[in-house]
Order: C-alpha cells, then structure tokens, then sequence
C-alpha cells in the first residue's frame, strides 16, 4: 500500500540487481523514487523517475523492447 517495487534480475534463480522504488511519502523530502542497488546501498534517489533512472545507463544497461 505504501511502497511499490520492481526489481531487475540478470538471472530468475539470483537475487535482483536493483531495485526501484516509489515511496508517495517521500514526495516532499528526498523523492519519491529510489534505484537501490544489490547490497541495499542507494544508488539514486528523486522525484523524476527519468532522472533516477540515468544512473543504470551509466552502468550500461540497457532496457528490452
């Protein structure tokens, strides 16, 4: 109700490589949004979804169409 997630896997069978994601709450103090990495460690937080979304182009992944 509070939070909503979606992970990204390199395999099914592993842990999520990162996680984004949506905290409303968090809309008027740190952004709502948040790419967390493997190791719980935030990589990217705002309120721009395609603003925090840039940090995972740099490590160059890239999305399937």
């Amino acid at each position: 109700r509070d939070l909503a997630v979606f992970s990204i896997f390199r395999r099914t069978a592993e842990h999520p490589l990162y996680r984004i994601e949506k905290r409303p709450k968090l809309r008027a103090k740190q952004g709502q949004y948040a790419v967390i990495g493997m190791d719980g460690q935030i990589l990217k937080r705002g309120n721009d979804l395609k603003q925090v979304l840039r940090v995972l182009e740099r490590k160059l992944i890239r999305a399937v169409d």
